[in-house]
């Protein structure tokens, strides 16, 4: 696979991934969907996502990722996929709340981010089902826990973990 990532910091985060963890997650992600992939990948503030959430979605408030896929038409096929906007903090505060490292849930963002790209989504309960089995299974691939489960706090029990991504 020929897969070109840029890469854009506009928000200082500790727990921002290095950009070849971000590259082996976005791999993992696309599989064997596609030959040649480019992408854009920018970390921000909770202003920049706010806005962005409030123009392209009209949901008020900052969002973990918002997904920005290429629908060019063209004659030949073009190997951009798309933009991925994260959201530093939002992803920060929902892996404390979640019980997970940071990580394993900007992996999770990073997968989910691009499998939206690729044309998934989670409107349906049909094809939400779908996506969540495809994030588990390369989830598990990179040896990292599933993400829609976490401890409770108060127990040793698994509970289902809803995300603010819909």
């Amino acid at each position: 696979m020929n897969l070109s990532i840029d890469i854009q910091k506009a928000c200082a985060s500790e727990d921002s991934p290095d950009e070849d963890s971000i590259t082996r997650w976005v791999s993992a992600a696309i599989r064997d969907e596609r030959d040649d992939s480019e992408l854009s990948i920018r970390i921000v503030d909770e202003l920049e996502s706010g806005e962005l959430n409030q123009r392209y979605r009209g949901k008020s408030g900052a969002t973990n990722v918002l997904s920005f896929p290429c629908d060019a038409v063209t004659p030949e096929p073009l190997p951009l996929i798309g933009d991925l906007v994260i959201c530093a903090p939002v992803v920060a505060r929902e892996a404390q709340q979640q019980h997970k490292t940071p990580q394993a849930h900007w992996a999770h963002i990073v997968i989910h981010g691009v499998l939206h790209l690729l044309g998934y989504d989670h409107i349906e309960d049909s094809d939400a089902e779908c996506m969540e089995d495809l994030e588990t299974a390369i989830m598990l691939k990179l040896d990292f826990p599933p993400p829609y489960r976490t401890l409770d706090e108060s127990s040793d029990d698994p509970v289902a973990v809803m995300s603010n991504h819909k």
